[in-house]
């Protein structure tokens, strides 16, 4: 595929928002995989090139999250296997999905996934417990499994989803369940990355400008204070979201 100066500066500065965005509250990958559909790339391309950006931004988290001690690593290996084989299996899936399934199926599922993340009265403390239990062990690799098979199809929301499942259903604090959410999207971006590079569908030059554009967001967003950070995540969201629907249908 041929890039133009406009690819870049449609991908880059909102590639660079969603990092910022995400470490701010997350829903990053609800900004970044649509700036890729409105540069104009195919659905494969835009969701295997957004996988590389998202893992070197995804990278730079987890470290953080273990450098600080915050990742039981006796949870983590359980839960990245189970996130490997899903990853694994929903990204060779995503290949095999011709391109016009994926266009039809691809908006109202960035609208279901852009509902939840902003939906913050689902991220609760309440009736959760810091323990390791039998209990967390089960709902984590579960949820890895399955979770990581829709981060590797598509991806937007996978941490929130994740977050979500082990606060909920597995009753671990918010900030344990970020924090092992971290690890396991790694993984899954890891893994569905290697999957879409094996099948050709990385764009690389844009991928690493992204990338970059995105860890500064990233590091932006966790160095600022912002009380009031759904105000600016709520309206960025639901813009990029507008003007994929525009696009979808204009006939992208």
């Amino acid at each position: 595929m041929t890039l133009s100066l406009s690819t870049f500066l449609i991908v880059c500065p909102l590639v660079f928002l969603a990092g910022l965005v995400d470490a701010i509250g997350g829903g990053g990958g609800l900004i970044s995989l649509p700036a890729y559909l409105l540069a104009g790339l195919p659905t494969h391309m835009a969701i295997a090139t957004n996988k590389l950006s998202s893992a070197c931004g995804t990278s730079v988290a987890t470290a953080k999250f273990i450098k600080n001690k915050q990742v039981n690593l006796f949870l983590s290996i359980p839960t990245i296997v189970c996130a490997f084989c899903g990853s694994f299996l929903g990204a060779r899936l995503s290949l095999v999905t011709d391109e016009s399934v994926l266009k039809y199926i691809l908006l109202p599922v960035l609208v279901l996934a852009a509902a939840v993340v902003l939906n913050r009265k689902l991220f609760s403390d309440e009736n959760t417990v810091e323990r390791i239990t039998k209990r967390v062990y089960i709902v984590a690799s579960i949820a890895a499994f399955v979770i990581g098979m829709y981060d590797g199809f598509y991806g937007p929301g996978t941490g929130t989803f994740l977050i979500i499942a082990m606060t909920v259903v597995g009753k671990l604090t918010t900030k344990q369940s970020n924090a092992q959410a971290k690890v396991i999207n790694l993984t899954t971006n890891l893994t569905s990355l290697a999957v879409f590079i094996a099948g050709g569908q990385v764009i690389w030059k844009l991928g690493i400008a992204a990338a970059v554009c995105n860890m500064i967001g990233g590091y932006i967003g966790s160095s600022l204070v912002l009380s009031k950070g759904d105000k600016i995540i709520r309206p960025v969201i639901i813009a990029v979201l507008v003007l994929l629907a525009v696009k979808v249908v204009g006939g992208f």
